[in-house]
């Protein structure tokens, strides 16, 4: 069997709203729903029936983004009745899962025109009511938050492994040696880097206003921080801690969408594709140290596809924390920090768990068409310890 290129055609996002903020009176699917719509009206050429799946990552799916939303998505669309659609888990990565689960699809012959994305309501997610043990019980019950972080956690898990996502960022500050102030920087670097790329319209060609939002931009994105406000917010987790609100990626809304083909589909489509999927690598580590899990994984993904750090054009690195951003660039010496997120990070733009990584695909493959060549990297950390990358090129 031979194995068939992967192109990416066309990537669009939401702007991204902030817990509570301007999206958060829109559903999930409807989110999901919309790239969708927008990615397929952006390649009029293009029959909507002959598109073979649709993958979504989602992180929660507890709320209304329950039953497969990526097939809700497909209906809501307007798409073909007959146009499938799955929805994939891995938590942070759930939206890059979906890129890679869709192009494996496409470079094995099982599909040659895949739309891939991601969608995340944290503002929706609902709390949840277990069943009681038994019935009728006398006593309270207890609602969980779905919004992030460990819930119904299993009693036999080790209680280093379920600690806090932001306690887990301050054993990486800790193991590196990471101190407040350049968290801070590196939070303050993040913002103005996301400022900067809107305000010269370097997002124009791929996010897509949601009808009915007043949302022209990222809505976390503070132009106006610095390091002396930065400095005044308390630790999150710790007393004497290094993590902030500041420096740490919000609680956001949003969905991302990647249209992906093979050779026969890149005909059908009548378009120049934006870039080529090279490679992917998927890893686990401790789960408290989650926040390094891009390392190891990167360093695969860039083997497989044979290359170095030193090819890289650009570099999405997911910003859960600055300390785990930080952590990972620690351990990759060789890779040159001024390609990481250069139109700024998840601290400033946000991160919509399960669109995350989708955005970060997408954000990649426009990146490298501007740049008309080279190689960029998408990674994530992954709660629960994972870490997972994705190598593409132009």
């Amino acid at each position: 069997m031979s194995i068939r290129d992967v192109y990416i055609v066309d990537a669009v996002r939401t702007p991204i709203g902030k817990f509570g903020g301007a999206l958060s009176s829109v559903r999930p699917d409807d989110l999901a729903a919309h790239v969708v719509r927008a990615l397929v009206d952006r390649t009029p050429e293009l029959d909507p029936a002959r598109i073979d799946d649709v993958v979504f990552g989602d992180a929660n799916g507890a709320g209304e983004d329950n039953r497969d939303v990526a097939r809700m998505a497909v209906l809501l669309a307007g798409l073909p009745v007959s146009v499938p659609g799955v929805t994939v888990n891995r938590l942070c990565g759930s939206g890059l899962e979906a890129v890679i689960h869709a192009a494996r699809a496409v470079a094995l012959g099982d599909a040659s025109i895949a739309v891939a994305g991601g969608v995340e309501s944290m503002s929706r997610a609902p709390w949840v009511l277990q069943k009681p043990e038994r019935a009728f019980p006398a006593g309270h019950q207890q609602l969980h938050s779905t919004t992030l972080g460990w819930r119904m956690t299993n009693p036999r898990m080790p209680a280093e492994w379920t600690v806090q996502l932001g306690e887990g960022a301050e054993l990486v500050a800790d193991k590196h040696g990471i101190g407040r102030e350049e968290q801070d920087a590196f939070a303050l670097a993040s913002h103005r880097k996301a400022a900067e790329a809107w305000a010269k319209g370097l997002y124009d060609g791929e996010v897509v206003a949601y009808d009915g939002v007043d949302l022209p931009r990222d809505e976390c994105i503070r132009d106006a921080t610095s390091m002396e406000a930065l400095a005044k917010l308390k630790p999150s987790f710790r007393p004497d801690g290094t993590v902030t609100a500041g420096n740490a990626s919000p609680l956001n809304d949003g969905a991302a969408a990647l249209l992906l083909v093979d050779d026969e589909g890149l005909r059908a489509t009548g378009r120049e594709p934006l870039a080529r999927i090279r490679a992917s690598a998927v890893t686990g580590i401790e789960p408290q140290l989650f926040g390094l899990g891009p390392v190891e994984a990167v360093q695969r993904a860039l083997a497989k596809a044979g290359r170095s750090f030193g090819d890289l054009t650009t570099f999405e690195l997911n910003e859960a924390f600055a300390a785990q951003s930080l952590g990972c660039l620690a351990e990759w010496p060789e890779l040159d920090p001024s390609v990481v997120n250069p139109r700024g990070g998840a601290i400033a733009i946000g991160h919509p768990l399960g669109a995350s990584g989708a955005r970060l695909a997408g954000a990649v493959a426009h990146q490298l068409a501007t740049a008309g060549s080279g190689t960029g990297v998408a990674a994530l950390c992954i709660g629960v310890g994972q870490g997972l990358a994705l190598v593409l090129e132009r």
